[in-house]
């Protein structure tokens, strides 16, 4: 019982430290790229990932957690893998209307369900598929404004959604089926989702904004904010894995959602963005099926939790009627001998 909620307690700890980390970015990232006139998203993410690793090396030198060997193969084609769907997020932005990225966003969920129930024969239940559904609607309500198609963008945001669902997919499946931490695994993978970035970063970037990374004028400001920036990303990365590890893909991606209506909700208190009642009818929606997602979920680890409980009762009680049997049958077999035995004397 005492592991059950200290389990619980690390779960509603890593989704906390997940909304308040990513929050926290997206309002210094949107000063930083908005008011600052930074503009260089994927390699900012390069930089977000490569101080990540930094911070996690010194943490193991210091001892903080142990390094655990995982295969380099699977390591670095994971690594890679989350370095080129990030990378296909961006350019999806790039290409597509806002509308429609967000509605790429969207798209993550429904297609995680589906690879989950196809691959890992993971079984989602009606009531769980309607609150996903109503929380699509209702961030669909508050987000998507415009919707304008082209070739080239429709593409890329489905190579985004396939290569993020997968990677999420994997985030959780590596941690345990080889019984590595969020920790560890972020640890291993960081160096090459930094890699790939470092080198496609200034590329994507220089073709969507027209302007080169290095020649940019750094102003301490600006520096400010990067390195803050980047120093809230370690929290931002390392609760990602946290929460993909404990929870699973398709929880994180409703976190996410949770997310996209803070800030949408502090873009309106703090920055004075424009707020309709289309996005708070849709927040309100949005919210409502989080609610029952969480209540839904939480119903049915009860019900697995009382399931494992009673099968764990009923082969306690096998073993213990199968040894009483024993007992009792060993006890007639020498019952049985010493008669035999009195009877030839």
């Amino acid at each position: 019982m005492g592991e059950m909620s200290s389990f619980q307690l690390g779960v509603i700890g890593a989704l906390f430290l997940s909304v308040a980390s990513s929050v926290s970015i997206v309002i210094c990232n949107k000063a930083l790229m908005s008011n600052l006139g930074f503009p260089f998203a994927t390699t900012l993410t390069s930089w977000h990932l490569m101080v990540t690793f930094c911070t996690l090396h010194a943490a193991q030198r210091l001892n903080f957690f142990e390094s655990k060997a995982v295969d380099v193969k699977t390591v670095m084609l994971f690594g890679i893998l989350n370095g080129i769907s990030i990378g296909l997020l961006n350019l999806s932005l790039g290409f597509n209307s806002v509308g429609f990225y967000q509605m790429t966003k969207l798209a993550i969920i429904p297609f995680t369900v589906l690879l989950e129930t196809l691959f890992l024969k993971k079984q989602f239940s009606q009531k769980i598929k309607f609150s996903l559904f109503l929380l699509l609607v209702g961030v669909g309500i508050a987000s998507v404004t415009d919707l304008q198609l082209n070739m080239v963008g429709t593409i890329l945001s489905l190579l985004a959604i396939v290569t993020t669902c997968v990677g999420q997919i994997l985030t959780n499946t590596i941690q345990k089926r080889l019984n590595v931490s969020s920790t560890q695994l972020l640890y291993q993978s960081a160096p090459f989702q930094a890699a790939v970035l470092f080198v496609s970063g200034p590329l994507v970037d220089q073709f969507l904004t027209k302007q080169n990374v290095f020649a940019y004028k750094y102003s301490p400001v600006v520096l400010a904010f990067i390195i803050l920036s980047c120093l809230i990303a370690v929290s931002v990365n390392f609760s990602t894995f946290l929460v993909i590890g404990k929870t699973s893909p398709v929880t994180y991606q409703v976190l996410g959602h949770l997310k996209t209506c803070l800030v949408l909700g502090f873009g309106y208190t703090l920055l004075h963005d424009p707020f309709t009642e289309r996005n708070t009818i849709g927040i309100l929606v949005a919210i409502c099926g989080m609610g029952l997602y969480s209540y839904f979920c939480t119903q049915e680890n009860k019900k697995k939790q009382s399931g494992d409980l009673s099968l764990s009762s009923q082969m306690k009680d096998h073993k213990e009627t199968a040894a009483f049997l024993a007992h009792h049958q060993e006890k007639e077999g020498h019952e049985v001998k010493k008669a035999a035995k009195d009877s030839i004397v």
